[in-house]
């Protein structure tokens, strides 16, 4: 029997409504799915930060000549812990993913020379990476570009720097990182840089110093989107005062869900969408699970006063250990936590400020049900169950992020006849 294309409509009518009699059979379809499907579908998701390029140095030595990104789930063979890669080309489509900021990070280091050579050989092997897959991937640095590669069904793909101690604490450096291809720098990581506090680490700055707003400046004079997250609240604030276009938060949380010092308070909530920028939510379950934030920080308690208490004894610190885990035990982490916090920054900030980084191959897993990039159509789900509409639900995925990028581009371009900043970061120091 053929259907006529109004009669295909209307049986699709049908089985949404659950149908006449004779379909009542077919397959229950869930409206809060639907409504994630139709919104990934047409917008897909442009994830702020993946740590593929790490694992490759960590795991491959960026010898990428044998590393099959098709299919990764074998990868956790002869690894240390036993963990697979959470990404692949495979998984990536599963997930619907649109678009990718690749993080080229290295370790903070206070040898910046040595930072600056590790990050750009880390652009390199992403680049080599991307350059291998060109049915899946494509190199891009452009929100047009973005779009473009959507489009084409490829997924986008961006370099994002981790860590402001890769620039060398020059700005030229900076420029040349730009040229390279890299689109966001995260202005700190765990430790603070030479100009700006981190958000782990014990505030020397008061958040940022001079040349540290310079390098605010000089990033927005080039289009760099300027990453906040791993930076303190006052860097935050100081960065806010300073930016002419939209920062960016690549993976981080809700400070008022998890008080983890990485996550966003309030205070910068409440000035972001003045600023027009994005928290790109963090799946990271010590990042977003209060519950196991402060189970982590009673099991470092306890394992701290055993060391006290059987010094020079492992096997008892050992046991002891062992005995308080099976009778507390971890708490698990939920997408319903992740959905907690993108329902608070919407409720401060507006569905205008979100986007998603889940930080996949930066950590052990994600929560329970988003272990890995399959995960985004489940998330997406959950926020259709709370209420989200599927333009909602679009903005988050990708549509806030390329507004974000937009900004940046066009006021790139409203400056271009703005010379590049020259200051040094210790001008005393040069003996100039």
């Amino acid at each position: 029997m053929q259907l006529s294309a109004i009669s295909r409509a209307a049986l699709a009518a049908a089985l949404m409504l659950g149908g006449p009699l004779w379909a009542q059979d077919a397959a229950p379809v869930d409206p809060a799915e639907a409504t994630a499907n139709a919104a990934l579908e047409v917008a897909p998701v442009f994830d702020g930060h993946n740590d593929v390029p790490n694992q490759l140095r960590s795991r491959v030595a960026n010898q990428i000549a044998g590393f099959d990104f098709e299919d990764t789930t074998g990868t956790g063979e002869g690894h240390p812990d036993g963990r697979a890669l959470h990404t692949d080309l495979a998984r990536l489509e599963e997930g619907k993913v649109g678009a990718q900021f690749w993080s080229v990070y290295v370790p903070s280091n206070p040898d910046e020379a040595e930072a600056v050579q590790q990050v750009i050989e880390q652009i390199d092997v992403t680049k080599r990476l991307i350059a291998r897959y060109p049915q899946g991937l494509r190199f891009a640095t452009t929100a047009d570009e973005v779009e473009t590669a959507m489009v084409d069904g490829s997924v986008a793909s961006l370099l994002g720097m981790e860590g402001g101690h890769s620039m060398g604490s020059s700005l030229g450096v900076l420029r040349q990182l730009h040229a390279l291809g890299a689109r966001y720098m995260t202005l700190t990581h765990n430790s603070n840089t030479p100009w700006a506090d981190a958000a782990t680490d014990n505030p020397v700055h008061g958040g940022l110093s001079d040349f540290g707003r310079d390098v605010v400046r000089e990033m927005n004079r080039l289009g760099m989107l300027v990453d906040l997250s791993h930076v303190s609240e006052e860097t935050m604030l100081d960065a806010l005062d300073v930016a002419k276009a939209p920062v960016i938060f690549s993976h981080s949380g809700a400070r008022a869900i998890n008080g983890h010092p990485r996550n966003v308070p309030d205070s910068v909530l409440r000035r972001l969408p003045y600023n027009g920028g994005i928290v790109m939510v963090v799946a990271l379950p010590r990042f977003i699970t209060e519950d196991l934030r402060q189970w982590g920080a009673r099991r470092a308690a306890e394992q701290a006063q055993l060391g006290v208490l059987f010094q020079g004894q492992p096997d008892k610190i050992r046991a002891a250990l062992d005995a308080w885990d099976a009778a507390n035990p971890e708490p698990q982490s939920t997408i319903a936590d992740m959905a907690d916090h993108i329902d608070h920054i919407r409720e401060v900030a507006g569905v205008e400020s979100i986007g998603i980084g889940g930080d996949f191959d930066g950590m052990p897993s994600g929560p329970v049900g988003f272990e890995d990039v399959r995960g985004y159509p489940a998330l997406f789900a959950e926020l259709a169950r709370r209420g989200y509409s599927q333009a909602e639900l679009e903005m988050i995925a990708s549509r806030n992020i390329l507004r974000v990028m937009r900004a940046a581009e066009a006021y790139a371009a409203s400056v271009s006849d703005m010379d590049p900043i020259e200051t040094l970061i210790a001008p005393a120091a040069a003996g100039k």
